[in-house]
C-alpha cells in the first residue's frame, strides 16, 4: 500500500503539490468565512457543579457571556465613587457603555441589583456588563469600545479597567512569535545537520503546510464542540514538531538511498514504503494514545485530544503524499555531496563511540541513567492538581490588574464567587387555578435556614440574599469565599458545603441544593480527572505495548519500552512540579512565582508523550532488529542500531525541544507548562532513555530481547514496519530465523 501511494505521488508531483495548496487555501478560506470559534466553557456531565449550572441557566436566563466586570477606582485622597459628581460620571459612563454594540445590559453599583459592587471605602466599584457574545467572539475592538464609552468616568479622574472576557480579549496574544523563533532555530539546526539550506527548508515547509491546514480545520471544529484556546496552541506545538520530525526522517532516508545510487523516483517511492511506513506507525500510536483521553469522560479532554490528533494526522498526510512528490521535483538538489575524507576504519565517532561505550559498560550507565531520572522524578510524588485564575496572569496585563483590584477591594474570593442553587420541593406548588407562588419570598424559613448556614460556614466571606426565579421554586445565593479561587482552601470549602453545611441545613426538607461556580467546576474537573487517570494510563500503556509487540514481535521489548516511557514521563512530571508548583525558576520563564497545575495538563502530557516517544522507539528498535536478524549478534546489533540512528534521533529531538521551548514566550501559564513539560520529556527521552537505558538493557538481556513464545508467534500477524520491500541482506546470506522460540 505504501509503495503504491508513494509511486502514484512520485509520478504526479505537480498534481499532488497543487492539491495540497488548494486544500490549504480552502481551509483558510472556510475559517475566514465562518470564523474561528473557541470556548472556555467546561462541561462536567454528572457533576454537582454542572447540575447547579444547568438549573441556574434554566431558571435565571443570562446573556451569552455572563456578567463581565468593569472596575472603577479612585486613588486615596481623591473623591470616592459615592460622591455626587463621581457617581454622576459613573452613571453617564454606564449609559454610554449600554449603547455599545453587543452590550445587552449594564448594572451600576448604585442599582439595587449591584449594591454589593461598591467597596467599603467607596474608592473601588465595578459595573456588570452583559454581552451577547462569548469566547473568542469578544474582541479587543469591543473592549476598546467599552473603554471609549467610559470617557465620562475617565474624565472625572476614575481609573477604568475591564475584567473577565473583556480583559482576556486584550491580553490574548498571538503565538506567531513563538512559531517564528522555533522555525528559525530549527532551520539552523537542520542546515548544520544536513549540510544544505534547501534540504533544511523542506521539513520546515512541510511543517508549515500541515499547520496551515490543521489549525483552520480545528477552528471550524469549534463550531461543533467546545474547543478551548489552549487546544489550538497545543495543536500548533505538536503539529509543528512532528511535521518537521517526520519529514526529516523521510528526507534522511531519501538522501541515504540517493547516496547508494538509487534513482530519484525509486528513492522517493522506497522512502514512502520504508520511512513513511514507520512514520505512519508512530503517528498512529500518537493518535491512539490521545484517543485514550476519551475514557476521561470529559468534553474538555475530548477537545484537547482531538486538537493535536488533527495536527498529527495532517502531518502524516503531508509525509506520505506531499513529501514523495516534492522529493521527485527537488531530488537532484537534495542529494548529499560525497564526503571529502573517509573516516579511518575501527575508529567510531559521535554516537558510534557512545554506543560502543554503552555496550562495554551497560550496568554503570544503566544505573547512572536511572539515578538521574529518579532525582528528576522525585518531586512528582508531591504533584497536586489545582486550578488557575487571573492571578496567575502576567503582571501588568489587564486581567491581572482587574484581578488584583477586585481582591484588594472585595477580598480574594470575589474573583471566584460560588453559586448555591436550591430547588424547593414540588409539594408546595399552588393548586389548579391559583396564582399563588409556592414560596413566600426570601424570608421563607427554608431559604432563611440555608442563608444562615452559609453565612456561618468557615471560609465564607459573604453571602448575598437569595434570588428567586420566576418559577417560584428555584433560589440562588452568591457565596464569596474568603480565599482566592486557586487557593486549596476554596476547594475545601466547596467540599465542606456539599458534605456537611448544606445537608445539615436542609435535613428532612426535601430541598435539592447544588454548589456551582468556576471554583466548584474546577474542583469537580480535577476530581473527575484523578478518578479516571488510572483508566486512561492503563489504556495508553496497553495500546503502546500491543503496538510495539505487533511491530517487533517481542514481549520483552514491548514491556521494556512501556516501562522506559513511564520513567521519562515521571521525570517530566518532576520538572513540571519543581518549576510551577514549587516556583523554582518560575521567574526565568515570565511568571511571578509558583502557580497551580490544572488536572488536565499532566493527563494530556502523558498521552502526548507516550505517543511521541514511539517515534524514537520505532526508529531505534527497527535498526536494532534489522541488524539482529541479519547477523544474529545482539550486542553488535544494538551498537549498530544506536550508531546509525543516534544522530537523526538527537537532531529530531533537538528540533522538537526548540519548538516546545519557543512557546515559553506565551503569557499563558498553561502553554508554558506544556512547553516545559514536553521539552524536558523529549530531551530526556532522546538522550538518557534512548541513548543509555534502552541500549544498556538490550545489551544485558542479550538474545532474550527477541524471545517469542510459539503460540504467540502463531497469533501475531507479520508486520514489517522498517522494510521498504527491498532486501537488505547480502546476496547468498542465509535468512535468519524471525523469532527465538521458547523451549
Amino acid at each position: 500500500m505504501f509503495t503504491s501511494v508513494g509511486r502514484w505521488c512520485a509520478r504526479r508531483p505537480r498534481r499532488v503539490i497543487a492539491a495540497w495548496l488548494l486544500l490549504a487555501a480552502a481551509a483558510l478560506s472556510a475559517v475566514a468565512t465562518f470564523g474561528r470559534v473557541t470556548s472556555e466553557a467546561v462541561s462536567i456531565p454528572g457533576s454537582d457543579s454542572q447540575a447547579a449550572r444547568d438549573i441556574a441557566d434554566r431558571a435565571f436566563p443570562a446573556s451569552a457571556s455572563g456578567k463581565q466586570p468593569v472596575l472603577l477606582h479612585t486613588p486615596a485622597g481623591a473623591a470616592p465613587l459615592t460622591a455626587s459628581d463621581t457617581a454622576a460620571a459613573v452613571r453617564s459612563a454606564a449609559a454610554a457603555i449600554a449603547a455599545v454594540p453587543h452590550v445587552v445590559a449594564v448594572t451600576t453599583p448604585y442599582d439595587p441589583a449591584g449594591a454589593t459592587a461598591m467597596s467599603g471605602d467607596g474608592h473601588t466599584a465595578y459595573l456588570s456588563v452583559e454581552l451577547d457574545v462569548s469566547g473568542r467572539d469578544v474582541t479587543p475592538a469591543m473592549t476598546d469600545a467599552v473603554l471609549a464609552a467610559a470617557a465620562p468616568a475617565t474624565a472625572a479622574g476614575i481609573e477604568v479597567t475591564p475584567g473577565g472576557s473583556l480583559a482576556a480579549a486584550v491580553d490574548r496574544g498571538s503565538t506567531g512569535r513563538s512559531e517564528a523563533i522555533g522555525l528559525g532555530t530549527a532551520l539552523v539546526i537542520l542546515t548544520l545537520s544536513l549540510g544544505s539550506l534547501l534540504a533544511a527548508g523542506l521539513p520546515l515547509l512541510a511543517g508549515v503546510i500541515g499547520l496551515g491546514i490543521a489549525l483552520p480545520v480545528l477552528g471550524l471544529v469549534g463550531h461543533l464542540m467546545d474547543v478551548p484556546e489552549a487546544g489550538e496552541t497545543i495543536a500548533a506545538m505538536i503539529g509543528l514538531g512532528v511535521g518537521i520530525d517526520y519529514t526529516l526522517f523521510g528526507l534522511t532516508r531519501f538522501r541515504e538511498l540517493r547516496a547508494a545510487g538509487v534513482g530519484i523516483e525509486d528513492a522517493a517511492v522506497r522512502t514512502t514504503a520504508g520511512s513513511g511506513k514507520s512514520v505512519a506507525f508512530a503517528g498512529s500510536a500518537v493518535v491512539a494514545a490521545l484517543a485514550g483521553l476519551a475514557l476521561g469522560g470529559l468534553p474538555l479532554l475530548y477537545a484537547l485530544a482531538l486538537a493535536p490528533a488533527i495536527a498529527v494526522v495532517t502531518a502524516l498526510g503531508v509525509n506520505l503524499t506531499l513529501l514523495p512528490a516534492t522529493l521527485v521535483l527537488l531530488g537532484g538538489r537534495l542529494t548529499p555531496r560525497p564526503p571529502t575524507a573517509s573516516v579511518p576504519a575501527g575508529r567510531p565517532r559521535g554516537w558510534g563511540r557512545i554506543a560502543a561505550l554503552v555496550a562495554a559498560r551497560p550496568w554503570p550507565l544503566l544505573l547512572a541513567g536511572l539515578a538521574l531520572l529518579g532525582v528528576l522524578a522525585a518531586p512528582a510524588a508531591h504533584l497536586h492538581l489545582g486550578q488557575l485564575d487571573a492571578g496567575s496572569k502576567a503582571s501588568g496585563s489587564m486581567s491581572r490588574t482587574s484581578y488584583d483590584r477586585m481582591a484588594a477591594a472585595f477580598g480574594p474570593g470575589s474573583n471566584g464567587v460560588l453559586q448555591v442553587v436550591d430547588v424547593l420541593p414540588s409539594t408546595a406548588q399552588p393548586t389548579a387555578g391559583s396564582t399563588a407562588q409556592p414560596t413566600t419570598g426570601p424570608n421563607d424559613p427554608r431559604l432563611a435556614a440555608v442563608t444562615a448556614a452559609l453565612r456561618g460556614a468557615d471560609g465564607v466571606a459573604s453571602v448575598s440574599p437569595p434570588s428567586l426565579a420566576a418559577d417560584g421554586r428555584t433560589a440562588r445565593w452568591q457565596v464569596t469565599p474568603a480565599a482566592a479561587p486557586s487557593d486549596p482552601a476554596t476547594t475545601a470549602l466547596v467540599h465542606r458545603l456539599r458534605a456537611d453545611v448544606l445537608p445539615r441545613a436542609t435535613a428532612g426538607t426535601g430541598q435539592q441544593l447544588h454548589v456551582g461556580g468556576t471554583p466548584a467546576a474546577q474542583a469537580d474537573l480535577n476530581a473527575r480527572i484523578a478518578q479516571r487517570m488510572p483508566l486512561v494510563v492503563g489504556f495508553v500503556l496497553t495500546v503502546a505495548g500491543l503496538l510495539l509487540l505487533l511491530a517487533f514481535r517481542s514481549p520483552v521489548v514491548a514491556v521494556k519500552a512501556a516501562v522506559m516511557n513511564l520513567v521519562s514521563v515521571a521525570a517530566a512530571y518532576g520538572v513540571l512540579t519543581t518549576v510551577f508548583q514549587h516556583g523554582l525558576g518560575a521567574r526565568l520563564i515570565g511568571l511571578d512565582g509558583a502557580v497551580p497545575i490544572p488536572g488536565y495538563v499532566p493527563l494530556l502530557m502523558f498521552a502526548v508523550l507516550f505517543g511521541l516517544s514511539m517515534d524514537y522507539e520505532v526508529f531505534l528498535l527497527s535498526a536494532v532488529r534489522e541488524g539482529y536478524l541479519r547477523e544474529r549478534d545482539n550486542r553488535r546489533a544494538v551498537v549498530a542500531g544506536l550508531s546509525s540512528t543516534g544522530r537523526i534521533i538527537s537532531s529530531a529531538a533537538l528540533i522538537m525541544v526548540v519548538v516546545f521551548l519557543s512557546y515559553l514566550l506565551s503569557d499563558d501559564p498553561v502553554v508554558k507548562m506544556f512547553g516545559i513539560g514536553l521539552a524536558s520529556a523529549v530531551a530526556l527521552d532522546a538522550t538518557v532513555v534512548r541513548g543509555l537505558l534502552v541500549p544498556a538493557t538490550m545489551v544485558l538481556l542479550g538474545d532474550g530481547n527477541w524471545w517469542l513464545p510459539r503460540w504467540l508467534d502463531r497469533l501475531l500477524p507479520h508486520v514489517d514496519i522498517e522494510g521498504d520491500g527491498h532486501p537488505t541482506q547480502p546476496d547468498g546470506a542465509d535468512a535468519p530465523a524471525a523469532v527465538i522460540e521458547s523451549r
